[in-house]
């Protein structure tokens, strides 16, 4: 037995039909066949940390000055809005980080001194990279 629907989807209106089924439903030939399940294997012995500190790829930047403030998140840098030697206040923006398609406004932790800039327009950073040194 068929039956007829009209559906209105974002505005659009649609007629359709459907067939009612009775009795049983007869599989597809195209349903993928049962995979056995997986066996755990043995757990292996975790890895012995290393104490000895890996080289960072960008060693003119220092890993945390006292007033570095550092990226949140990887992205790339939209623009740098103050310059070295300029006087900012807290919450003042720094610079513009795009990640994830969002602009994020990169702001002054406390007032201060533009010390060092060490990132330009364009530059991309990772967690954790210093991007302004404040004094």
């Amino acid at each position: 037995m068929m039956k007829k629907y009209r559906i209105t989807v974002n505005g659009n209106t649609y007629e359709v039909e459907v067939e009612e089924l009775t009795g049983e439903v007869e599989r597809p030939s195209y349903a993928p066949t049962p995979q056995p399940l997986a066996t755990p294997s043995a757990p292996t012995a975790p890895r012995p940390a290393t104490t000895a500190p890996q080289p960072k790829s960008q060693a003119a930047k220092p890993a945390e000055a006292p007033g570095a403030v550092t990226s949140p998140m990887p992205g790339t840098i939209l623009d740098v809005k103050v310059k070295e030697g300029d006087e900012v206040k807290k919450g003042q923006v720094l610079m513009i980080l795009e990640a994830m398609k969002m602009e994020n406004e990169i702001m002054a932790p406390s007032d201060g001194r533009v010390k060092t800039i060490y990132v330009q327009k364009g530059a991309s950073v990772n967690t954790g990279d210093p991007l302004v040194e404040l004094s």
